[in-house]
């Protein structure tokens, strides 16, 4: 009888994986789809800080591919970094050089933005922002990427 029991348990506790799998799969049909969303990331920092200035561009690369909807806007000494030869000689600790980012977000037609008045002080050209396929950007141009990230969309 001792016998019998411990075979039925056995058997049953043996087909949980089985079970657990499906319900899993039957979860994973019911849930609604994940909601793209639209995000809009500023930075100042440049080369003088390599970690600090990848944020925008590791960061914004790692939501693109996660299917979310990404622009960047730069200003200030992030601005240099639009030139291909300080975007190939900064590296943050611990994360590719600048470029390879900069290069993959290019690829995916994530835009960037450069301010305008910025990239004048510093000597950055309309050629240098095409290495990445990247806009020079003003004040009315960052208002509307604030107001598009900051859109509700209701369904």
């Amino acid at each position: 009888m001792a016998r019998r029991e411990f075979l039925t348990r056995l058997s049953q506790i043996a087909a949980l994986p089985f079970l657990a799998a499906g319900v899993m799969q039957t979860q994973t049909q019911t849930q609604p789809s994940k909601k793209s969303l639209k995000i809009m990331m500023k930075s100042a920092w440049g080369s003088d800080d390599p970690t600090k200035a990848a944020f925008p561009f590791s960061h914004g690369l790692a939501l693109s591919e996660a299917g979310h909807d990404v622009r960047i806007f730069l200003l200030g000494e992030a601005v240099s970094l639009m030139r291909k030869a300080v975007a190939n000689s900064v590296t943050p600790v611990g994360w590719p050089p600048i470029v390879e980012s900069l290069t993959k977000l290019a690829a995916r037609k994530v835009p960037i933005y450069a301010c305008g008045a910025c990239s004048r002080a510093r000597g950055v050209t309309e050629e240098d922002l095409a290495n990445f396929a990247a806009k020079f950007g003003n004040p009315t141009i960052f208002v509307s990427l604030v107001e598009w990230a900051d859109h509700v969309i209701t369904e």
